[in-house]
């Protein structure tokens, strides 16, 4: 079993992320990149960085065609050991994203709090970030600003309507100093692990070098998603609705989340 550290985790308490020394195994890297090239293929008409519910099956004309892979990685050992770490042993995963710039026109994600577009109740999740290629500054790794999740601030967000964005809202509050980013740089097969009040996004990409990243989102299942909630658009479509949920770990302390829908023929028309 891989857990954090009492100094990751303390990192992680501080600064809203942290970088782990653990490295996910090669085999699980490569079975990644192979389903990445496969989502690619099958999802011509959608670009690389909004691929978002790449571990379901395709329900609707909106959605993206996914890969079973994603989700027998993301309920795998090797990424819910660590996240563990942090939220304990009652973990539910409810969602599967690739954020894959291209290295020439790589779309920026603005500088946001992801819990401005989750329907959670109490909001909480764990953000795990994969890196599938090398991500540094050059081909827009991920950027925070550490400590802004403290105290569990909601800060005010701003409509971005510049056409080469991934997301479509941006941080403005002057609360936030965004002269203090950081950035995560990982080789390919490291991960960071971010909370969801962390104010976070990524720039550009023209390094001519691909960067795509593997994300999975975790909650404690003391929380509950809540489908009746209306919630600003995130600039793509997400059918908080029909979003299927499985239990990483434990049980469900809530007792309220929905386990059945969304779950019905998965995959059964892939084959994947």
């Amino acid at each position: 079993m891989v857990k954090l550290s009492k100094t990751e985790i303390d990192l992680y308490r501080e600064k809203g992320f942290v970088v782990p020394k653990f490295r996910v195994s090669e085999k699980i890297i490569q079975r990644l990149r192979e389903a990445l090239e496969d989502t690619l293929r099958d999802n011509p008409y959608v670009r690389p960085e909004q691929l978002a519910s790449i571990h379901t099956s395709k329900t609707s004309a909106e959605d993206t065609i996914g890969h079973k892979t994603f989700l027998d990685v993301a309920l795998d050992n090797e990424l819910v050991d660590p996240v563990s770490s942090i939220l304990g042993d009652h973990i539910i995963m409810w969602g599967v994203q690739l954020f894959c710039k291209p290295g020439e026109d790589g779309m920026e994600v603005p500088m946001h709090q992801d819990g401005q577009y989750w329907p959670i109740r109490p909001l909480a999740t764990c953000t795990l970030w994969l890196a599938l290629d090398d991500s540094d500054r050059g081909n827009g790794c991920l950027k925070v600003v550490p400590g802004s999740h403290k105290n569990a601030v909601h800060f005010k967000h701003k409509v971005e309507h510049r056409k080469n964005l991934v997301l479509n809202q941006a941080v403005k509050d002057d609360r936030v100093d965004e002269t203090e980013t950081e950035y995560i740089e990982l080789k390919a097969g490291q991960f960071s692990l971010h909370d969801v009040y962390l104010v976070h996004g990524s720039d550009v990409n023209t390094s001519g070098r691909r960067r795509a990243g593997f994300t999975v989102r975790y909650m404690p299942s003391s929380s509950v998603l809540r489908r009746d909630l209306e919630i600003p658009f995130a600039g793509y479509p997400v059918d908080w609705a029909g979003k299927p949920l499985w239990m990483a770990r434990g049980k469900d302390l809530s007792g309220e989340n929905d386990f059945k829908l969304g779950r019905g023929g998965l995959f059964s028309a892939l084959g994947k």
